[in-house]
């Protein structure tokens, strides 16, 4: 858990230990510190918390974005779904699993800025798709001209975060 303080971080360290220890529960010190927001920021529950910068005006705020190691965690997810050991599935049942796992992955972090993750996941998405199509059909070179955007999207269904994220209620840019 996270406890939010102003100026009294060690006295609330004392007192969370203090409480933790009534209740026989213990404290895991590797994972326990004191941050000092907004200077610092801190990971919980695969966001990030801590200083943003509003696109339009450039003001600072305390915010949360999905973790670098989640969006990374779910890029080498997509690259083992797309990898030469899939070679033999059709490309409807890739982009099935595909939008399954995106899909999921984006319902949970739908929360705070996300635009710049959401970017990510469907550059990378569409690239390792485009890639396996090639491989598979064994067509030269990056496929643009064969596989562009629209092929991927609109004939094969692979699901777009940015397009999907106008959806959700609680998505801020």
């Amino acid at each position: 858990f996270v406890i939010c303080c102003r100026g009294t971080a060690n006295e609330a360290m004392r007192a969370m230990r203090n409480m933790m220890l009534r209740l026989k529960l213990t404290v895991n010190e590797t994972k326990t510190h004191i941050c000092r927001v907004p200077d610092e920021s801190f990971d919980f529950l695969g966001y990030t918390f801590g200083r943003m910068y509003a696109p339009r005006t450039g003001q600072p705020y305390i915010g949360a974005c999905p973790s670098k190691k989640k969006v990374a965690r779910l890029r080498r997810a997509i690259t083992e779904q797309t990898s030469a050991r899939w070679g033999l599935a059709e490309p409807e049942e890739i982009v099935g699993r595909l939008n399954r796992m995106i899909r999921g992955w984006a319902n949970y972090f739908s929360y705070g800025s996300v635009s710049r993750a959401y970017r990510a996941v469907d550059y990378h998405a569409r690239e390792r798709l485009r890639q396996w199509l090639c491989r598979k059909h064994k067509v030269p070179g990056r496929g643009t001209a064969r596989y562009p955007l629209q092929y991927g999207y609109q004939k094969l269904g692979l699901i777009e975060l940015r397009v999907l994220k106008r959806n959700f209620p609680r998505a801020n840019a």
